[in-house]
């Protein structure tokens, strides 16, 4: 068998380096970071940002150029007189993978190493369960996505997946779905898919993805709400994803407001989730139509095959029904807001998942009980915006997550 050669990704991977070449693989990996984020570069620049003398840095740019993954980009055009050469990465050297699962179906898109995005497929039908067969299937619709985009596999670094539920990805277990196996989720599909993995719940990575390329600005301390079937919450302070002592902060969906009998999904009863959120919207509107009330929705549904998304169609349609219902989980749902708003005072909060697709029908309710519910002089200074990535949002968040804990990347 021909030996090859491990790239420089598979070296950072490989837990014998150790002494000079450890220390030249971090200083490779500072530089890619920032080559990554802030785009190309001189060399008297990166000697300044990494505090490295201008030699160590020229040596080490050399070594990335011969292994193909940075590239002299020619003359600067933004420095006046001697115009010095500047360096940037080769986009196509290496990619990273993310990959949002929803309750039935699949998002899954590539960026290479400068940010863009070279793939996305959307809405690849799906049906998460906590099975071994539910999994499988997501790792070859994995492989077909990979196959199509016509990247080779190794040049693929790393892969985040996205699941609903508590997820610790700092041991890589899940605990909602796929934990029939005491092996951690992460190393499962490291395994399965011979390619590095990192698992993250899902509201957390969309958080991230409005944070690094959609409806945030300068804005450093966000919540991001998913309203989906139930409601997650990512919490962004200071730029940084928080996530509490055991990795599951964020269960905003599971705060007992309701005084009700409502068995929730977690096990409890009064929780948020039983009575503001999509699975509620549901139950809510298959009940009025059993008594009664009239839909467009029962000239193409039967009742008990309704889903949110034909809720949510309807909605868009005009559907008298489908608004009215939703304006009642709106309002449920800006109380629990206001709750949020008096704890935080968060600069911003966005609203995303499949409710926020609905525009102003969700949206008006939310702000009209905030402003009933919450302290003035808290909530004035907080804005309310919808996801401008929409269904791409935990998509590009999985990329960006995965992408700056490779790199160790600190935004």
């Amino acid at each position: 068998m021909k030996y090859r050669p491990m790239t420089f990704f598979e070296q950072l991977e490989n837990e014998q380096t150790s002494g000079v070449a450890y220390k030249n693989n971090s200083i490779k990996k500072s530089l890619i970071a920032i080559l990554s984020t802030e785009g190309q570069r001189t060399i008297s620049a990166l000697s300044k940002e990494l505090k490295l003398s201008v030699p160590k840095i020229t040596n080490v740019i050399s070594e990335l150029i011969e292994d193909g993954l940075v590239s002299d980009y020619g003359k600067s055009t933004t420095v006046s007189g001697r115009k010095p050469n500047v360096y940037g990465l080769v986009p196509t050297s290496g990619f990273f993978l993310g990959v949002d699962v929803k309750h039935n179906h699949v998002n899954i898109g590539l960026i290479d190493l400068n940010k863009t995005i070279v793939s996305i497929a959307e809405n690849t039908p799906y049906e998460l369960a906590n099975s071994k067969e539910s999994l499988d299937n997501l790792c070859r619709l994995i492989n077909s996505f990979i196959k199509k985009t016509g990247v080779p596999k190794e040049k693929i670094l790393a892969m985040g997946l996205n699941l609903g539920g508590r997820v610790n990805y700092k041991t890589g277990y899940s605990y909602s779905f796929f934990h029939f196996s005491e092996t951690p989720l992460s190393k499962y599909l490291d395994d399965a898919l011979k390619i590095k993995t990192f698992i993250e719940n899902d509201s957390r990575a969309m958080a991230y993805g409005e944070f690094m390329g959609g409806v945030v600005t300068d804005e450093k301390n966000v919540l991001f709400l998913n309203l989906d079937y139930g409601i997650g919450m990512g919490i962004l302070i200071n730029g940084q994803i928080y996530y509490g002592k055991s990795g599951f902060a964020g269960e905003f969906g599971h705060i007992p407001i309701f005084d009700n009998e409502i068995l929730c999904q977690c096990g409890k009863k009064g929780c948020l989730e039983t009575e503001a959120s999509g699975r509620a919207l549901i139950e809510l509107f298959t009940q009025r139509l059993k008594e009664g009330y009239v839909s467009n929705i029962t000239h193409t549904v039967d009742v008990e095959q309704i889903k949110l998304t034909h809720i949510i169609s309807a909605v868009q349609k005009d559907d008298n029904l489908a608004i009215e219902l939703l304006a009642e989980i709106g309002e449920k749902i800006g109380r629990a807001i206001a709750l949020l708003i008096n704890l935080y005072n968060p600069e911003l909060i966005v609203l995303g998942g499949p409710l926020a697709l609905t525009g102003d029908y969700i949206l008006l309710p939310v702000k009209s009980a905030i402003n009933k519910y919450s302290l003035n002089l808290v909530s004035t200074d907080t804005k309310i915006k919808l996801s401008k990535l929409q269904e791409k949002s935990g998509v590009v968040g999985a990329c960006f997550l995965v992408r700056d804990r490779l790199l160790e990347i600190n935004n």
